[in-house]
């Protein structure tokens, strides 16, 4: 249990380092920067005690955009790791992000979810990826975070906002351990979650993960969105290879024929590169909605 918290705290250390000499290829484009025409949505913060995953705190951030109607049901977008999401002034900045695509009309009306991963203790820890539960909650292949969010969190959400309770117009995402907990919410619930974003995911064996690309081949094919990201240069450790574990989940992917994209490039354990093509992976996501 030790190893796999510090090979964890590791290997997220890596997503927020700036030292990567061949990421200086990768820059923000348009959709991610801040426009003076296009109307901004707000975000809150909150903090959360659960009780389906009995002792553990976190912290939440609520994105609510501009053209929010509450007469009109709107979009969900789940994010693990919310800090790093949520952060205007980090890699992926999707607040602008979502800004910029719903004011273009290239991804419908969305309520952004961002959670960190719960941690017991008393307080929330001052750098949420040292949360004591996330390998848990992120890591392991079963329906305890999915229940978490169905039956818990979003339902929270609702006493407030007027969310579509249609599959197509939810989405879930996250980055490493968080990228295959967004993988696994899908996979077990989805008629709840339709769509699913990944960077650079970690589909190796922390907790059974690498798994997925045989059960992808042998399980009847499920109703999801598979949106996958990853570079050349990502972790190679005693719990697999990043690069090759996200290899075997597209080849497993197009065996089945799945609906998926898988965004390749030379980046590392970090959101240079997942960043710089977030507008168009979400386009990409949400292409064909239709609003409610």
């Amino acid at each position: 249990m030790k190893l796999i918290k510090s090979v964890s705290f590791f290997c997220l250390l890596l997503c927020v380092s700036l030292s990567f000499g061949q990421e200086n290829e990768y820059s923000l484009g348009e959709d991610s920067k801040r426009h003076d025409h296009v109307p901004k949505g707000t975000v809150t913060k909150h903090v959360w005690k659960s009780t389906l995953i009995n002792g553990t705190i976190r912290e939440y951030y609520l994105y609510v955009p501009a053209q929010y109607d509450p007469k009109k049901p709107a979009a969900l977008m789940v994010f693990q790791d919310g800090h790093a999401y949520v952060n205007e002034e980090g890699d992926f900045r999707v607040p602008i992000v979502f800004d910029n695509l719903i004011h273009k009309k290239e991804m419908p009306v969305t309520i952004g979810l961002f959670i960190n991963p719960g941690h017991r203790g008393a307080e929330v820890p001052e750098m949420p990826f040292r949360a004591s539960n996330r390998s848990v909650e992120y890591d392991s292949l079963d329906d305890t975070y999915v229940r978490f969010l169905m039956d818990e969190l979003i339902p929270e959400i609702s006493k407030t906002y007027n969310l579509s309770n249609n599959p197509q117009m939810r989405a879930i995402c996250g980055l490493s351990s968080g990228g295959i907990c967004a993988f696994t919410a899908a996979w077990e619930r989805p008629d709840y979650f339709s769509k699913v974003m990944s960077h650079f995911g970690s589909f190796t064996n922390i907790r059974g993960g690498h798994n997925y690309e045989a059960m992808i081949r042998k399980t009847p094919k499920k109703n999801i969105k598979v949106y996958l990201q990853d570079g050349s240069n990502d972790l190679n450790n005693e719990h697999g290879n990043w690069w090759l574990a996200n290899q075997q989940m597209a080849s497993s992917l197009e065996y089945m024929d799945y609906d998926y994209t898988f965004v390749t490039g030379t980046g590392a354990h970090n959101g240079k590169h997942g960043g710089s093509v977030l507008p168009e992976g979400l386009k990409w996501l949400w292409s064909g909605f239709e609003s409610e």
